[in-house]
């Protein structure tokens, strides 16, 4: 068994060398092929057992071939990192040792204390012992910030929210932008506080939340007899990338009395870049902060991690001992299970711990550095290009455009952008995604890959401008 597992590990090992040599020299995505997609959808449940160099074969043949593109550094959809690999080789480690992370003595405990102390000190959050755990990403990250406001609040009001739930009390209203990412709404919805007390506040032409709208709704709220509690600020919008005014958010949470939420997922590693640091003044006055080492660091999914100010109300929002889980050795903190949903956890710890360590601080901050710096250059080239359109300043590592040749009206300009982010996916050289920003229809990319060259960018331009021409021709043609 040792040895056959030997030498597979060694055979998986030059199978993934191998694909991460190929992938750019590869089209980036492609849809699979119709008897491929059924191979994978109608597989039999084997009756008996199958060898490792069987299963490998499988993983080469049927698998591999068929990637989602984000490890190519022409991918630039969504927010979808490639792996960094000394994550991958962690997490061969970690799913080997496969504990528990819920608590104990055992050492993934002890380093997930660790890693994600060396987030907050990334980004400069505060980090009190036992201020934060990883997560599975922000979705369930948010989550867990959330409960503790919400606890916090239903608290100051008298109301004890895990004994008695919300019924009869009057409801808390939460503050997001038309920016804020669907995990929040997800996030309100799943803890009862509903999607109707999620007030949407104003934004400036830019995507930024205006304190002035925040500040008149929490008024009007208060007059209503509703308990205004949460305002979620964004550092990185999905969309184009926006950072909030964090400082005057903070200044109102504070006279209010709001939990002050930041929604960092994607964005607030932006803070490691010098060049746009001064955007994220304020941010380390949240009460709370999510975020995605899965994202900017490259983390192999999944690995979120939530942040918060005080340890003590995060774990007076979830811990739950019974006497089977009791640990006396477990020290002032207890267990990561008492500051979360999850009580079986996976070990994490270790794919963030290489992930980083690998680089080091200067090392991480240099990939953030370039990501944002090769975006800014590519809003320089799509401002100088006269068959597009830059819709948004660009902020962080996210530049929203759009195709826009001269002489085109306004509707037809619409329709072509709405599909041509799957015009370009197609032709497989680069992988771009799509949204829609104040009502326009948008190509949106992001630059998560250290790898990517300039002569990458120019290819994406390239990309769209001949995917937009065809469809301009067919949608003439179609007149």
């Amino acid at each position: 068994m040792n040895d056959d597992f030997r030498a597979a590990a060694r055979a998986a090992a030059d199978l993934v060398a191998d694909y991460f040599d190929a992938l750019p020299d590869r089209p980036v995505w492609q849809p699979m092929d119709p008897a491929a997609r059924s191979a994978l959808l109608d597989l039999e449940l084997p009756e008996q057992g199958t060898d490792f160099a069987a299963l490998l074969k499988t993983v080469e043949e049927r698998v591999m071939p068929h990637p989602m593109g984000n490890g190519n550094p022409r991918f630039f959809g969504w927010v979808n990192s490639a792996p960094q690999p000394a994550g991958v080789l962690a997490a061969l480690a970690a799913s080997a040792m496969n504990p528990s992370s819920a608590g104990g003595d055992h050492a993934d405990v002890h380093l997930e204390r660790a890693v994600v102390r060396w987030i907050a000190e990334l980004v400069g959050f505060p980090h009190p012992a036992g201020g934060g755990l990883l997560t599975s990403g922000t979705s369930m990250a948010t989550i867990v910030c959330l409960a503790a406001a919400r606890n916090r609040a239903a608290r100051a009001a008298g109301w004890d929210v895990r004994a008695d739930g919300l019924a009869g009390m009057p409801p808390l209203v939460g503050y997001v932008t038309g920016e804020a990412h669907s995990c929040v709404r997800k996030a309100a919805e799943l803890l009862g506080l509903g999607s109707r007390h999620l007030r949407v506040v104003p934004t400036d032409a830019d995507g930024h939340l205006v304190v002035d709208g925040l500040r008149r709704a929490v008024a009007e709220d208060r007059a209503a007899g509703l308990l205004p509690f949460l305002v979620v600020a964004s550092a990185g919008t999905v969309g184009t990338g926006a950072v909030d005014p964090f400082e005057p958010i903070a200044d109102l949470a504070a006279a209010e009395g709001l939990w002050f939420h930041v929604d960092g997922a994607y964005g607030a590693f932006g803070v490691l870049d010098a060049e746009i640091r001064h955007r994220y003044a304020g941010m380390d006055r949240a009460d709370s902060l999510a975020l995605d080492p899965h994202k900017w660091l490259g983390v192999p999914v999944d690995c979120g991690c939530a942040l918060v100010r005080d340890a003590e109300e995060l774990r007076g929002t979830f811990s739950l001992v019974p006497s089977y889980l009791r640990d006396d050795a477990a020290g002032d903190l207890g267990w990561f299970s008492e500051y979360g949903t999850e009580q079986t956890r996976p070990f994490r710890s270790l794919k963030v711990w290489a992930s980083i360590a690998h680089r080091g601080r200067a090392g991480v901050a240099r990939d953030v550095a370039h990501c944002a710096g090769q975006a800014r250059r590519l809003g320089e080239q799509v401002r100088a290009d006269a068959e597009l359109e830059l819709l948004a300043p660009v902020e962080t590592s996210i530049v929203a455009f759009r195709y826009r040749p001269a002489g085109v009206d306004e509707d037809t300009v619409q329709r072509i952008n709405a599909q041509l982010p799957v015009a370009v996916q197609l032709r497989g050289k680069v992988f771009v995604t799509g949204a829609v920003y104040h009502g326009t229809e948008m190509l949106r990319a992001c630059l998560l890959n250290a790898a990517t060259t300039d002569a990458d960018l120019r290819l994406l331009l390239d990309e769209v401008k001949s995917a937009g021409a065809e469809l301009l021709a067919g949608a003439r043609t179609s007149n």
